[in-house]
């Protein structure tokens, strides 16, 4: 019983999974500090107000928090913006240029002497001419 857990908790995708989930939670405070102190803090420098949360819309005397769920939105926008432009777009382009190109499969055609028509490689005439293919 011990063996069978101890290979399934050894298994390269459960342990790349546990890495993964520790790396996104350490990543997600420095994202979260980059959105909050950096480029918040910037937008706030240009708009004039660091957030919406004083938005506040009353339906029936209920109020209804705008601001708070623009706060939110926008926050959302900036780490996916980050994430993208800061790790996916590099990584993808790093992966490119490092990526060997795929080497072309064998032609599974001959051209006919004849008529210049293709035909499989295996044809000991062509199906265009009629003409016996060496």
């Amino acid at each position: 019983m011990l063996k069978g857990f101890r290979d399934f908790i050894l298994r390269g995708n459960v342990v790349d999974l546990a890495v993964a989930v520790i790396l996104g939670a350490a990543f997600n405070s420095i994202v979260t500090s980059l959105v909050k102190d950096v480029l918040t803090q910037l937008i706030a420098a240009l708009v004039g107000k660091p957030d919406f949360s004083s938005v506040v819309l009353k339906v029936n005397g209920t109020p209804i928090m705008i601001g708070n769920f623009l706060n939110a939105a926008i926050s959302f926008l900036i780490v996916a913006s980050v994430v993208y432009f800061g790790i996916v777009l590099p990584l993808n382009k790093l992966l490119a240029k490092l990526q060997k190109p795929a080497p072309e499969a064998p032609s599974s055609v001959k051209t006919c002497p004849e008529c210049l028509s293709d035909i499989p490689l295996a044809a000991r005439r062509c199906a265009h001419c009629a003409q016996p293919v060496a």
